[in-house]
Protein backbone atom coordinates (compact mmCIF):
# COMPACT_ATOMS: atom_id res chain seq x y z
CA UNK A 1 0.00 0.00 0.00
CA UNK A 2 2.82 2.10 0.73
CA UNK A 3 4.50 1.89 -2.96
CA UNK A 4 0.91 2.63 -4.12
CA UNK A 5 0.43 5.43 -2.08
CA UNK A 6 3.80 6.59 -3.32
CA UNK A 7 3.42 6.00 -7.08
CA UNK A 8 0.03 8.37 -6.74
CA UNK A 9 2.27 10.80 -5.51
CA UNK A 10 4.64 10.57 -8.53
CA UNK A 11 1.53 11.01 -11.28
CA UNK A 12 -0.15 14.01 -9.03
CA UNK A 13 3.18 15.75 -9.51
CA UNK A 14 4.48 15.05 -12.77
CA UNK A 15 1.70 15.48 -14.81
CA UNK A 16 1.26 18.01 -17.32
CA UNK A 17 -1.37 20.50 -17.51
CA UNK A 18 -3.32 21.61 -20.37
CA UNK A 19 -2.57 25.79 -19.54
CA UNK A 20 -1.29 28.22 -22.72
CA UNK A 21 2.20 28.93 -22.53
CA UNK A 22 2.81 32.35 -20.64
CA UNK A 23 4.25 35.47 -22.85
CA UNK A 24 4.19 38.38 -21.04
CA UNK A 25 2.10 40.88 -23.05
CA UNK A 26 3.77 43.84 -24.67
CA UNK A 27 3.62 46.95 -22.24
CA UNK A 28 1.81 48.97 -24.76
CA UNK A 29 3.86 52.37 -23.71
CA UNK A 30 6.81 53.78 -25.71
CA UNK A 31 10.24 52.10 -24.30
CA UNK A 32 11.86 55.73 -22.60
CA UNK A 33 10.18 59.02 -21.28
CA UNK A 34 9.27 61.67 -22.87
CA UNK A 35 12.25 64.34 -23.74
CA UNK A 36 12.71 68.22 -24.66
CA UNK A 37 11.03 71.05 -23.26
CA UNK A 38 9.19 70.48 -20.04
CA UNK A 39 10.97 67.41 -19.47
CA UNK A 40 14.10 67.17 -17.49
CA UNK A 41 17.28 66.15 -18.80
CA UNK A 42 17.40 62.78 -18.48
CA UNK A 43 21.59 61.60 -18.02
CA UNK A 44 21.33 57.72 -15.73
CA UNK A 45 20.82 54.58 -17.44
CA UNK A 46 17.59 53.35 -15.86
CA UNK A 47 15.84 53.95 -12.24
CA UNK A 48 17.62 53.38 -9.21
CA UNK A 49 16.15 50.51 -6.87
CA UNK A 50 15.84 52.67 -3.87
CA UNK A 51 14.99 52.96 -0.51
CA UNK A 52 12.93 55.78 1.17
CA UNK A 53 15.32 56.82 3.64
CA UNK A 54 17.74 57.83 0.27
CA UNK A 55 14.37 59.83 -0.91
CA UNK A 56 13.27 60.93 2.61
CA UNK A 57 16.14 62.04 4.48
CA UNK A 58 14.92 63.71 7.24
CA UNK A 59 15.36 61.72 10.25
CA UNK A 60 11.89 62.70 11.92
CA UNK A 61 9.74 61.80 8.79
CA UNK A 62 12.24 58.25 8.62
CA UNK A 63 11.19 57.85 12.19
CA UNK A 64 7.29 58.49 11.36
CA UNK A 65 7.26 56.26 8.52
CA UNK A 66 8.94 53.27 10.13
CA UNK A 67 6.35 53.84 13.17
CA UNK A 68 3.56 53.68 10.52
CA UNK A 69 5.61 50.27 8.70
CA UNK A 70 4.30 48.73 12.68
CA UNK A 71 1.03 50.53 13.28
CA UNK A 72 -1.43 51.05 10.76
CA UNK A 73 -4.78 49.83 10.21
CA UNK A 74 -4.56 49.60 6.09
CA UNK A 75 -0.66 47.33 6.68
CA UNK A 76 -2.32 44.96 8.95
CA UNK A 77 -5.30 44.07 7.01
CA UNK A 78 -3.13 43.79 4.04
CA UNK A 79 -0.59 41.47 6.10
CA UNK A 80 -4.15 39.17 6.96
CA UNK A 81 -4.94 39.01 3.58
CA UNK A 82 -1.76 37.79 2.35
CA UNK A 83 -1.90 35.08 4.83
CA UNK A 84 -5.41 34.08 4.06
CA UNK A 85 -4.16 33.96 0.56
CA UNK A 86 -1.33 32.15 1.74
CA UNK A 87 -3.43 29.28 3.40
CA UNK A 88 -6.11 29.22 0.88
CA UNK A 89 -3.05 28.42 -1.70
CA UNK A 90 -1.64 25.20 0.64
CA UNK A 91 -5.35 24.08 0.60
CA UNK A 92 -5.45 23.76 -2.99
CA UNK A 93 -1.78 22.39 -3.32
CA UNK A 94 -3.05 19.55 -0.67
CA UNK A 95 -5.33 18.00 -3.12
CA UNK A 96 -2.25 17.14 -5.40
CA UNK A 97 -1.50 14.49 -2.71
CA UNK A 98 -3.86 11.78 -1.54
CA UNK A 99 -5.54 12.16 1.96
CA UNK A 100 -5.00 9.10 4.28
CA UNK A 101 -7.66 8.40 7.02
CA UNK A 102 -7.50 5.93 9.76
CA UNK A 103 -10.55 4.48 11.47
CA UNK A 104 -11.63 1.96 14.02
CA UNK A 105 -14.93 0.52 15.16
CA UNK A 106 -16.64 -2.07 17.07
CA UNK A 107 -20.27 -3.30 16.66
CA UNK A 108 -22.44 -5.54 19.13
CA UNK A 109 -25.14 -7.75 18.51
CA UNK A 110 -27.21 -9.47 20.81
CA UNK A 111 -30.54 -11.45 21.04
CA UNK A 112 -32.13 -13.11 23.41
CA UNK A 113 -29.98 -16.25 23.04
CA UNK A 114 -26.98 -15.17 21.66
CA UNK A 115 -24.31 -12.10 21.50
CA UNK A 116 -22.07 -11.44 19.04
CA UNK A 117 -19.19 -8.97 18.23
CA UNK A 118 -16.91 -7.20 15.16
CA UNK A 119 -13.94 -5.14 15.46
CA UNK A 120 -12.27 -3.33 12.68
CA UNK A 121 -9.23 -1.19 11.98
CA UNK A 122 -8.18 0.51 8.86
CA UNK A 123 -6.18 2.95 6.61
CA UNK A 124 -7.79 4.18 3.40
CA UNK A 125 -7.53 6.63 0.97
CA UNK A 126 -10.78 8.03 -0.14
CA UNK A 127 -11.77 9.46 -3.81
CA UNK A 128 -7.98 10.35 -5.11
CA UNK A 129 -8.26 12.02 -8.71
CA UNK A 130 -5.18 11.33 -10.62
CA UNK A 131 -4.62 14.37 -12.16
CA UNK A 132 -3.72 13.09 -15.47
CA UNK A 133 -5.21 16.20 -17.34
CA UNK A 134 -3.78 18.44 -14.69
CA UNK A 135 -6.84 19.93 -13.95
CA UNK A 136 -5.99 20.02 -10.15
CA UNK A 137 -2.23 21.26 -10.86
CA UNK A 138 -3.65 24.16 -12.69
CA UNK A 139 -6.29 25.03 -10.42
CA UNK A 140 -2.99 25.24 -8.03
CA UNK A 141 -1.89 27.29 -10.43
CA UNK A 142 -4.59 30.06 -10.01
CA UNK A 143 -4.18 30.00 -6.33
CA UNK A 144 -0.41 30.03 -6.20
CA UNK A 145 -0.37 33.29 -9.05
CA UNK A 146 -3.74 35.20 -6.85
CA UNK A 147 -1.39 34.91 -3.71
CA UNK A 148 1.55 36.33 -5.47
CA UNK A 149 -1.10 38.83 -6.71
CA UNK A 150 -2.44 39.65 -2.73
CA UNK A 151 1.37 40.06 -1.77
CA UNK A 152 2.20 42.86 -4.47
CA UNK A 153 -1.19 44.11 -3.68
CA UNK A 154 0.14 44.75 -0.22
CA UNK A 155 3.49 46.26 -1.30
CA UNK A 156 1.81 48.69 -3.11
CA UNK A 157 -0.24 49.81 0.28
CA UNK A 158 3.15 49.82 1.68
CA UNK A 159 4.65 52.27 -1.17
CA UNK A 160 1.29 53.77 -0.93
CA UNK A 161 1.61 54.65 2.47
CA UNK A 162 4.90 55.92 3.00
CA UNK A 163 4.34 58.31 -0.40
CA UNK A 164 1.13 59.52 1.76
CA UNK A 165 3.25 59.59 5.12
CA UNK A 166 5.63 62.13 3.58
CA UNK A 167 2.96 64.21 1.48
CA UNK A 168 1.19 65.09 5.00
CA UNK A 169 4.36 65.76 6.25
CA UNK A 170 5.17 67.79 4.14
CA UNK A 171 1.67 69.35 4.44
CA UNK A 172 2.18 70.33 7.62
CA UNK A 173 5.19 72.25 7.44
CA UNK A 174 3.90 74.41 4.09
CA UNK A 175 0.53 74.71 6.08
CA UNK A 176 3.00 76.03 9.09
CA UNK A 177 4.81 78.35 6.83
CA UNK A 178 1.47 79.98 6.02
CA UNK A 179 0.38 80.15 9.41
CA UNK A 180 3.94 81.80 10.48
CA UNK A 181 3.10 84.54 7.51
CA UNK A 182 -0.38 85.12 8.89
CA UNK A 183 1.30 85.97 12.32
CA UNK A 184 3.79 88.05 10.64
CA UNK A 185 0.92 89.80 8.42
CA UNK A 186 -1.08 90.30 11.31
CA UNK A 187 1.32 92.02 13.58
CA UNK A 188 2.36 94.32 10.36
CA UNK A 189 -1.54 94.93 10.07
CA UNK A 190 -1.86 95.77 13.57
CA UNK A 191 0.84 98.39 13.51
CA UNK A 192 -0.38 99.91 10.17
CA UNK A 193 -3.60 100.17 12.37
CA UNK A 194 -2.35 102.24 15.37
CA UNK A 195 -0.34 104.23 12.52
CA UNK A 196 -3.82 105.41 10.58
CA UNK A 197 -5.48 105.74 13.90
CA UNK A 198 -2.68 107.92 14.93
CA UNK A 199 -2.71 110.31 12.16
CA UNK A 200 -6.23 110.28 11.80
CA UNK A 201 -6.31 111.28 15.23
CA UNK A 202 -3.84 114.10 14.76
CA UNK A 203 -5.74 115.51 11.96
CA UNK A 204 -3.51 114.09 9.19
CA UNK A 205 -5.06 111.30 7.33
CA UNK A 206 -9.19 110.39 6.38
CA UNK A 207 -10.78 108.53 8.53
CA UNK A 208 -11.22 105.94 4.98
CA UNK A 209 -7.01 105.31 5.75
CA UNK A 210 -8.30 103.68 8.67
CA UNK A 211 -10.80 101.41 7.25
CA UNK A 212 -8.69 100.23 4.73
CA UNK A 213 -6.04 98.98 7.33
CA UNK A 214 -8.56 97.32 9.18
CA UNK A 215 -9.37 95.55 6.43
CA UNK A 216 -6.11 93.95 5.95
CA UNK A 217 -5.98 92.98 9.66
CA UNK A 218 -9.13 91.08 9.75
CA UNK A 219 -8.45 89.58 6.70
CA UNK A 220 -4.66 88.55 8.07
CA UNK A 221 -6.66 87.27 11.36
CA UNK A 222 -9.36 85.51 9.38
CA UNK A 223 -6.43 83.79 7.28
CA UNK A 224 -4.36 83.21 10.77
CA UNK A 225 -7.21 81.21 12.28
CA UNK A 226 -7.84 79.05 9.28
CA UNK A 227 -4.16 77.92 9.15
CA UNK A 228 -4.14 77.05 12.85
CA UNK A 229 -6.90 74.60 11.77
CA UNK A 230 -5.20 73.66 9.29
CA UNK A 231 -2.35 72.82 11.21
CA UNK A 232 -4.61 70.60 13.78
CA UNK A 233 -5.60 68.85 10.63
CA UNK A 234 -2.66 67.84 9.52
CA UNK A 235 -1.37 66.47 12.03
CA UNK A 236 -4.83 64.30 12.56
CA UNK A 237 -4.13 63.13 8.87
CA UNK A 238 -0.52 62.12 10.37
CA UNK A 239 -1.60 60.26 13.02
CA UNK A 240 -4.51 58.46 11.12
CA UNK A 241 -1.65 57.11 9.21
CA UNK A 242 0.73 56.02 11.50
CA UNK A 243 -1.78 54.55 13.50
CA UNK A 244 -0.76 56.11 16.54
CA UNK A 245 -0.44 59.79 18.46
CA UNK A 246 2.81 61.20 16.95
CA UNK A 247 5.53 63.22 19.09
CA UNK A 248 5.24 67.45 18.55
CA UNK A 249 8.88 67.15 17.54
CA UNK A 250 9.00 65.09 14.82
CA UNK A 251 7.11 67.87 12.68
CA UNK A 252 8.49 70.57 10.60
CA UNK A 253 8.53 74.21 11.48
CA UNK A 254 8.67 75.40 7.69
CA UNK A 255 8.53 74.65 3.93
CA UNK A 256 12.21 75.79 3.48
CA UNK A 257 13.20 73.38 6.31
CA UNK A 258 11.85 70.61 5.23
CA UNK A 259 12.29 71.10 1.15
CA UNK A 260 15.90 71.08 2.17
CA UNK A 261 15.80 67.38 3.18
CA UNK A 262 14.01 65.60 0.21
CA UNK A 263 16.16 64.26 -2.30
CA UNK A 264 14.99 64.30 -5.56
CA UNK A 265 14.64 60.33 -7.36
CA UNK A 266 16.69 60.42 -10.43
CA UNK A 267 14.81 59.98 -13.96
CA UNK A 268 15.78 56.94 -16.12
CA UNK A 269 15.90 55.92 -19.44
CA UNK A 270 14.28 53.00 -19.84
CA UNK A 271 9.99 53.28 -18.94
CA UNK A 272 10.23 49.53 -18.67
CA UNK A 273 11.25 49.87 -15.56
CA UNK A 274 7.59 50.12 -14.19
CA UNK A 275 7.46 46.76 -14.71
CA UNK A 276 8.57 46.45 -11.46
CA UNK A 277 5.94 48.87 -9.36
CA UNK A 278 3.62 46.42 -7.08
CA UNK A 279 0.22 47.51 -8.89
CA UNK A 280 1.61 46.10 -12.05
CA UNK A 281 3.21 43.08 -10.83
CA UNK A 282 -0.09 42.42 -9.27
CA UNK A 283 -1.94 42.94 -12.69
CA UNK A 284 0.61 40.53 -14.15
CA UNK A 285 0.05 37.74 -11.55
CA UNK A 286 -3.82 37.99 -11.52
CA UNK A 287 -3.28 37.17 -15.63
CA UNK A 288 -1.29 34.72 -14.87
CA UNK A 289 -4.10 33.41 -12.93
CA UNK A 290 -6.37 33.73 -15.57
CA UNK A 291 -3.83 32.25 -17.83
CA UNK A 292 -3.86 28.74 -15.58
CA UNK A 293 -7.67 29.01 -14.92
CA UNK A 294 -8.03 27.94 -19.08
CA UNK A 295 -5.89 24.76 -18.71
CA UNK A 296 -8.58 23.82 -15.67
CA UNK A 297 -11.50 24.82 -17.88
CA UNK A 298 -9.74 22.85 -21.18
CA UNK A 299 -8.93 19.41 -18.42
CA UNK A 300 -12.58 19.44 -17.12
CA UNK A 301 -13.39 18.65 -20.67
CA UNK A 302 -11.85 15.29 -19.92
CA UNK A 303 -13.01 11.94 -17.76
CA UNK A 304 -11.84 11.84 -14.00
CA UNK A 305 -10.45 8.79 -12.75
CA UNK A 306 -10.52 8.50 -9.22
CA UNK A 307 -8.75 5.44 -7.02
CA UNK A 308 -9.97 4.63 -3.69
CA UNK A 309 -7.63 2.37 -1.20
CA UNK A 310 -8.36 0.63 1.89
CA UNK A 311 -6.60 -2.47 4.31
CA UNK A 312 -7.28 -3.07 7.45
CA UNK A 313 -8.15 -5.84 10.09
CA UNK A 314 -11.47 -7.11 11.14
CA UNK A 315 -12.23 -9.76 13.41
CA UNK A 316 -15.29 -10.74 16.01
CA UNK A 317 -12.79 -11.19 18.62
CA UNK A 318 -10.80 -8.24 19.80
CA UNK A 319 -7.51 -10.33 21.02
CA UNK A 320 -7.22 -11.39 17.47
CA UNK A 321 -7.77 -7.74 15.44
CA UNK A 322 -4.12 -7.88 14.41
CA UNK A 323 -3.47 -11.64 13.23
CA UNK A 324 -2.65 -12.34 10.11
CA UNK A 325 -5.69 -14.35 9.20
CA UNK A 326 -7.77 -11.10 10.23
CA UNK A 327 -6.30 -8.80 7.75
CA UNK A 328 -7.94 -7.21 4.51
CA UNK A 329 -7.73 -5.09 1.76
CA UNK A 330 -9.58 -3.81 -0.93
CA UNK A 331 -9.06 -1.15 -3.94
CA UNK A 332 -10.58 0.30 -6.93
CA UNK A 333 -10.98 2.87 -9.21
CA UNK A 334 -13.66 4.87 -11.36
CA UNK A 335 -13.78 6.89 -13.97
CA UNK A 336 -16.60 9.65 -14.56
CA UNK A 337 -17.52 11.76 -17.66
CA UNK A 338 -20.28 13.93 -19.01
CA UNK A 339 -22.00 12.71 -22.11
CA UNK A 340 -24.07 15.88 -22.50
CA UNK A 341 -24.01 19.17 -20.90
CA UNK A 342 -25.46 21.38 -23.58
CA UNK A 343 -22.36 22.57 -24.84
CA UNK A 344 -21.71 24.04 -20.93
CA UNK A 345 -17.63 23.14 -21.16
CA UNK A 346 -16.49 24.51 -23.90
CA UNK A 347 -18.82 27.83 -22.55
CA UNK A 348 -16.27 27.40 -19.37
CA UNK A 349 -13.04 27.25 -21.94
CA UNK A 350 -14.04 30.36 -23.87
CA UNK A 351 -15.31 31.86 -20.47
CA UNK A 352 -11.73 31.64 -19.17
CA UNK A 353 -10.50 32.68 -22.67
CA UNK A 354 -12.37 36.17 -22.50
CA UNK A 355 -11.26 36.57 -18.39
CA UNK A 356 -7.56 35.83 -19.38
CA UNK A 357 -8.22 38.70 -22.43
CA UNK A 358 -9.89 41.43 -20.33
CA UNK A 359 -6.73 40.55 -17.76
CA UNK A 360 -3.98 41.18 -20.54
CA UNK A 361 -6.31 44.70 -21.71
CA UNK A 362 -6.26 45.45 -17.28
CA UNK A 363 -1.94 44.48 -17.40
CA UNK A 364 -1.23 47.06 -20.00
CA UNK A 365 -3.70 49.62 -18.69
CA UNK A 366 -2.31 49.14 -15.35
CA UNK A 367 1.37 49.71 -16.98
CA UNK A 368 -0.28 52.90 -19.37
CA UNK A 369 -1.20 54.69 -16.22
CA UNK A 370 2.07 54.17 -14.50
CA UNK A 371 3.70 55.52 -17.83
CA UNK A 372 1.10 58.88 -17.51
CA UNK A 373 1.84 59.12 -13.53
CA UNK A 374 5.83 59.43 -14.00
CA UNK A 375 5.58 61.39 -17.11
CA UNK A 376 3.31 64.10 -15.74
CA UNK A 377 5.72 63.95 -12.69
CA UNK A 378 8.57 64.23 -15.09
CA UNK A 379 7.03 67.19 -16.71
CA UNK A 380 6.20 69.23 -13.51
CA UNK A 381 9.96 68.60 -12.17
CA UNK A 382 11.34 69.91 -15.47
CA UNK A 383 9.86 73.38 -14.64
CA UNK A 384 9.24 73.47 -11.22
CA UNK A 385 12.77 75.11 -10.73
CA UNK A 386 11.91 77.61 -13.09
CA UNK A 387 9.00 78.82 -11.37
CA UNK A 388 10.15 78.39 -7.74
CA UNK A 389 13.24 81.06 -9.09
CA UNK A 390 10.27 83.59 -10.55
CA UNK A 391 8.46 83.47 -7.49
CA UNK A 392 11.47 83.97 -5.11
CA UNK A 393 12.36 87.44 -7.23
CA UNK A 394 8.55 88.11 -7.27
CA UNK A 395 8.26 87.78 -3.59
CA UNK A 396 11.54 89.95 -3.41
CA UNK A 397 9.78 92.87 -5.60
CA UNK A 398 6.39 92.81 -3.68
CA UNK A 399 8.21 93.41 -0.01
CA UNK A 400 10.76 96.18 -1.75
CA UNK A 401 7.90 97.46 -3.25
CA UNK A 402 5.80 97.31 0.15
CA UNK A 403 9.05 98.96 2.04
CA UNK A 404 9.03 102.11 -0.70
CA UNK A 405 5.67 102.83 -0.62
CA UNK A 406 4.67 102.66 3.01
CA UNK A 407 7.61 105.08 3.41
CA UNK A 408 5.99 107.19 0.92
CA UNK A 409 2.79 107.51 3.08
CA UNK A 410 4.66 108.33 5.47
CA UNK A 411 6.35 111.22 4.01
CA UNK A 412 3.12 112.04 2.77
CA UNK A 413 3.69 111.71 -0.86
CA UNK A 414 1.25 108.28 -1.45
CA UNK A 415 -2.40 107.78 -0.56
CA UNK A 416 -2.42 104.63 2.11
CA UNK A 417 -4.01 102.87 -1.11
CA UNK A 418 -1.31 102.43 -2.50
CA UNK A 419 -0.14 100.94 0.44
CA UNK A 420 -2.45 98.73 0.86
CA UNK A 421 -2.16 97.41 -2.44
CA UNK A 422 1.77 96.70 -1.93
CA UNK A 423 0.91 94.82 1.27
CA UNK A 424 -1.73 92.53 0.04
CA UNK A 425 0.82 91.69 -3.24
CA UNK A 426 3.47 91.39 -0.63
CA UNK A 427 1.80 88.74 1.44
CA UNK A 428 0.12 86.77 -1.47
CA UNK A 429 3.40 86.51 -3.07
CA UNK A 430 4.71 85.18 0.34
CA UNK A 431 1.90 83.13 -0.13
CA UNK A 432 2.72 81.31 -3.44
CA UNK A 433 6.02 81.21 -2.79
CA UNK A 434 5.16 78.39 -0.09
CA UNK A 435 2.83 77.18 -2.30
CA UNK A 436 5.04 76.10 -5.28
CA UNK A 437 7.92 74.73 -2.76
CA UNK A 438 5.37 72.66 -1.69
CA UNK A 439 4.18 71.22 -5.12
CA UNK A 440 8.09 70.96 -6.06
CA UNK A 441 8.57 68.69 -3.03
CA UNK A 442 5.53 66.94 -3.76
CA UNK A 443 6.35 66.06 -7.04
CA UNK A 444 9.76 64.10 -5.73
CA UNK A 445 7.13 62.20 -3.37
CA UNK A 446 4.82 61.52 -6.74
CA UNK A 447 7.92 60.71 -8.69
CA UNK A 448 9.58 58.34 -6.08
CA UNK A 449 5.64 56.29 -5.59
CA UNK A 450 5.15 56.66 -9.60
CA UNK A 451 8.22 54.60 -10.35
CA UNK A 452 7.44 51.90 -7.37
CA UNK A 453 11.01 52.17 -6.57
CA UNK A 454 11.35 51.01 -3.24
CA UNK A 455 13.47 48.26 -2.64
CA UNK A 456 11.77 46.62 -0.09
CA UNK A 457 8.81 46.61 -2.32
CA UNK A 458 10.69 44.07 -4.60
CA UNK A 459 10.11 41.42 -1.97
CA UNK A 460 9.97 38.11 -3.86
CA UNK A 461 7.12 35.56 -2.10
CA UNK A 462 8.23 32.82 -0.07
CA UNK A 463 7.18 29.34 -1.76
CA UNK A 464 7.61 25.68 -0.24
CA UNK A 465 7.70 22.62 -2.21
CA UNK A 466 5.52 20.22 -0.99
CA UNK A 467 6.67 16.86 0.46
CA UNK A 468 7.75 14.25 -2.09
CA UNK A 469 8.48 16.92 -4.93
CA UNK A 470 11.05 16.19 -6.86
CA UNK A 471 13.87 18.63 -7.27
CA UNK A 472 12.98 19.64 -11.03
CA UNK A 473 9.22 20.25 -9.56
CA UNK A 474 10.99 22.85 -6.80
CA UNK A 475 12.62 24.63 -9.35
CA UNK A 476 9.59 25.16 -11.40
CA UNK A 477 7.74 26.34 -8.14
CA UNK A 478 10.60 28.52 -7.63
CA UNK A 479 11.08 30.48 -10.75
CA UNK A 480 7.13 31.09 -10.80
CA UNK A 481 7.96 32.19 -7.70
CA UNK A 482 10.20 35.19 -8.94
CA UNK A 483 7.99 38.64 -9.77
CA UNK A 484 9.71 39.33 -12.66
Amino acid sequence: MKRAISLIALLATSCATMEPQYTRPAPAVPSSWPVGDPYVAQAEVGLPVLTYQQVFQDPRLQTLIAQALVNNRDLMVAAANIAAAREQYRIQRANQLPTVSAGAGATVRGTKDDTSANYSADISVPNFEIDLFGRVRSLTHVQQQRYFATEAGARATRLTLVANIASAWLDHAADSSLLLIAQQTAASAEKSVRLTRARLEGGVAPRTDLRQAEQILSGAQADLARQRTAVAQDINALQLLVGTPIDQRLLSGSIDEAFGRITPVPAGLDSYVLLRRPDVLQAEYELKAANAQIGAARAALFPRITLTGLLGFASTALTKLFTGGAFAWSAGADGTYTIFQSGAGQANVRLSKAQRDAAVANYQGVIQTAFREVSDALARRGTINDEIAARARQQAATADTYTLTEARYRAGIDPFLTVLDAQRSYYSAQQTSVQVKLTAAQNIVSTYQAIGGDALSQATPVCQSLPGESSASSAKLASQCSPM
